[in-house]
Order: structure tokens, then C-alpha cells, then sequence
């Protein structure tokens, strides 16, 4: 039974309505009113006692609420970061979406040779469950100044370490128990922005779940095209004959089927736009694939990324000896 707290506010209105009205009444009464009285006694002591049954029926789903929250599906999401201005801005927003879903486990992996002071202590205060991890991408697999983002593959070696450890924490845990059986892992990169709804559209994949993602590949969208429940194409501007020409953050994967494929990784030198096919396309088919997001009609996911700052002013008061405060952490 759920009960509302409007529901207790006004049974406590009614208990103390019907107490006053009881004590106004024995002002100035000489008569035996007992007679008179005893219907309006026996109200007060029944609703005193729907009272108690309600506040006893509240301690009681307090339990029911929190076994409900801990038997969902685990949502391991994996996401590669590196140093720069926008980091710090673009890891707090992300992190304030995962705050409000439930059962959620974000894998933070560095770019770096190793982890950094301000990772670690933005993690700490995060109030999320976490695993901090890095891994350096070789030099000749980065992106040069002033390259192109499409470029070069980015992401794969860390992505790849996110999957190392959950293969490594299913396999002390034995294959076993409810974080491990019914798990799902996540891509998700620190400069999207997502909407909640699309966690839960991801919660129950059975391999490879699907759905659409905006803002991506110079078009307003791409997504899967569904016809009878079914994927049969995708809608991509570019390249749409690749195994998968789908986006990274367009889909998720059950750990199941990761730990059943224990070769699945990214590939760092695929071919422009096939790191995810790299990935998908000997664990599971088109056919396979389960589409999400009301048939792949609602974008729940957007490319979006923070302008890069132009830091003029900063750098002509470091000219001059006079850069910004130190102890200020950006």
C-alpha cells in the first residue's frame, strides 16, 4: 500500500479537530455528558488507531523500497576522460545526471600515465559508487594539435580497460550474483549530454539494445530503422554499408554477453567510424539487435561539446607575471 504524506497530515488534522471539539465541549458543562460523548470518543480512538496502522504500514515499506532499489539491473557505465580546461565542468554535469540513477556504476578511466589529483578527489565527493582507473593512449594513436576529433579513434584503450575490469571483477565474483547476471554496460562519453530516461530504456538489455542519438554525424539524428520490431537498416549519413554504423553512445551491452566473448574490444586502429563495429560485430547480428526509445523514434541522447575556451586575457597575464590564483581550482 502506498501511502502519501498528505494522507497522515490529515488524519493527524482530523485525531486533533475531533480532540478540540471534545474539549470545547466540557467547558461549562455541569451536566454527565459521558452518554452524550462516548460516540465522539470511540471516533478519536478509531482514528488514533488508523493512525498507528498507517504509521506502521509506512515503517514497514521503507524495507520493501530499498530491497525494490537494490534487485535492479546493474548499469556499469564506462567513460573515458582526459586533462583539459572543460574537464572538471563537463565531469560534474555528467556525474549530477548518474546521481539520480539508481543502481549505477561509473567506470571513470584516464588518459593519463597515472591518476590524477583531480580525477580522484572529484570522484571522492561525488556521492556515486565508482571505479577509478587509467590507461595511457600511445603517442602515435593521439590526436596532434589542430587535427580533426573524426580524425583517429579516441577512447579505445580506455574503453578497453573499463571491460578488463569488469571481466576481472566477474571473475572473482565467480560469473555470479545479481551485479554480475543481469548487468548492462554503458558507453557514455563526458561531453553528452542524456537524458534519465534512456538508463532506464538500457536497464533490461538482453544483448545489444539500440537506440536513436542527436546532434551526430552532421545530421539532426541517426538511428536504427525498425520495421516489425526489427532492426533492418540504419538512418546515417555516412558509410551506412559498415557492420554497424551506429554511434557510440547509441547503444548498450549486456556484461553477460561481454564475459561470453572474452576477445570483444576496440579496436585503436580501426578504419575511421568502425570502432564500433569492431567492438559489436562478433558478439552479435542486426537481427539480434533489441531497439529501445519507443521503436527508435525518441532521441534520449545528444552529441553536444563544450566550446573550447579561449583563454587570451590568461595568457597575456601570464606574460606579464600575473596568472590566476593557484589555490583556485577550476
Amino acid at each position: 500500500m502506498k501511502l502519501k504524506l498528505k494522507t497522515v497530515f490529515l488524519l493527524y488534522f482530523m485525531v486533533s479537530l475531533m480532540g478540540l471539539v471534545y474539549a470545547l465541549m466540557q467547558l461549562g458543562q455541569r451536566c454527565d455528558c459521558r452518554e452524550h460523548d462516548l460516540p465522539k470518543d470511540r471516533t478519536i480512538s478509531q482514528l488514533r488507531g488508523e493512525l498507528h496502522k498507517l504509521q506502521e504500514q509506512m515503517r514497514k515499506s521503507e524495507p520493501t523500497k530499498a530491497s525494490k532499489k537494490t534487485s535492479l539491473p546493474t548499469i556499469y557505465v564506462i567513460t573515458p576522460t582526459y586533462a583539459r580546461l572543460v574537464q572538471k565542468a563537463e565531469l560534474t554535469r555528467l556525474s549530477q545526471t548518474f546521481l539520480h540513477v539508481p543502481q549505477l556504476h561509473w567506470i571513470l578511466v584516464e588518459d593519463a600515465p597515472h591518476k590524477t589529483p583531480l580525477v580522484r578527489d572529484f570522484l571522492a565527493a561525488s556521492g556515486l559508487t565508482y571505479t577509478h582507473l587509467h590507461m595511457l593512449t600511445p603517442k602515435e594513436r593521439k590526436l596532434q594539435e589542430g587535427d580533426p576529433t573524426w580524425l583517429k579513434p579516441r577512447g579505445a584503450e580506455q574503453r578497453n580497460e573499463g571491460l578488463r575490469w569488469l571481466r576481472e571483477m566477474a571473475a572473482a565474483a565467480g560469473g555470479k550474483g545479481q551485479t554480475v547476471e543481469n548487468a548492462v554496460v554503458y558507453f557514455a562519453d563526458d561531453d553528452n549530454t542524456y537524458s534519465l530516461q534512456l538508463f532506464e530504456e538500457m536497464r533490461y538489455t538482453q544483448k545489444v539494445s539500440v537506440w536513436p542519438v542527436g546532434l551526430v554525424g552532421g545530421m539532426k539524428f541517426e538511428r536504427p530503422v525498425v520495421e516489425n520490431g526489427k532492426v533492418v537498416r540504419f538512418h546515417t549519413g555516412w558509410r551506412p554499408s559498415r557492420p554497424f554504423p551506429i554511434d557510440m553512445a547509441g547503444f548498450a551491452v549486456s556484461l553477460k554477453l561481454v564475459l561470453d566473448n572474452p576477445e570483444a574490444r576496440f579496436d585503436g586502429d580501426a578504419q575511421i567510424g568502425f570502432l564500433e563495429s569492431s567492438f559489436l560485430q562478433n558478439m552479435v547480428t542486426m537481427e539480434e539487435l533489441e531497439p529501445k526509445a519507443d521503436m527508435c523514434n525518441k532521441v534520449l541522447v545528444w552529441h553536444t561539446r563544450t566550446e573550447k575556451p579561449k583563454m587570451k586575457r590568461e595568457e597575456a597575464l601570464i606574460k606579464q607575471g600575473l596568472g590566476s590564483d593557484p589555490n583556485v581550482e577550476v
